[in-house]
């Protein structure tokens, strides 16, 4: 079942980092390249952009920005937890840390620059650790 209230959803949002470097590409054509995998896509008036994994980016030879680490938060989060996000992208920008969001059926997932992820990490912990106080 999915969580609504704000307390529990930060006590557990456990936060768990991807192991590869995901990019954003942009196709103004709307079309994906053949056997590209996606984390994501989501269509623009400019184009399709899609969320992928750096080394696909790269063996496909396709133009891509913002070097980042995914994580994931674990808490099954409610699509109407009204909060959750603010408290995050709060958290993350008092300590000078861009994110991206992107909110799927169970999981809010966070996409933060390379270099700032374990620093991401560390501040998503102390949202659990306070609220377990």
């Amino acid at each position: 079942m999915s969580e609504r209230d704000l307390v529990k959803l930060c006590a557990t949002l456990s936060p768990v980092m991807a192991d590869s470097v995901y990019v954003y590409c942009s196709f103004p054509d709307f079309v994906l390249p053949i056997g590209l995998p996606t984390v994501c896509t989501i269509s623009e008036r400019e184009g399709l952009t899609a969320v992928v994994q750096r080394e696909d980016a790269q063996r496909l030879s396709l133009p891509y920005t913002f070097d980042a680490r995914l994580i994931t938060l674990s808490v099954h989060s409610s699509l109407e937890a009204v909060g959750f996000m603010a408290v995050i992208s709060r958290k993350l920008a008092d300590a000078g840390i861009p994110c991206n969001v992107i909110a799927g059926y169970y999981h809010d997932h966070i996409l933060v620059p390379v270099e700032r992820a374990d620093n991401a990490m560390a501040s998503l912990r102390e949202i659990a650790d306070l609220s377990d106080e």
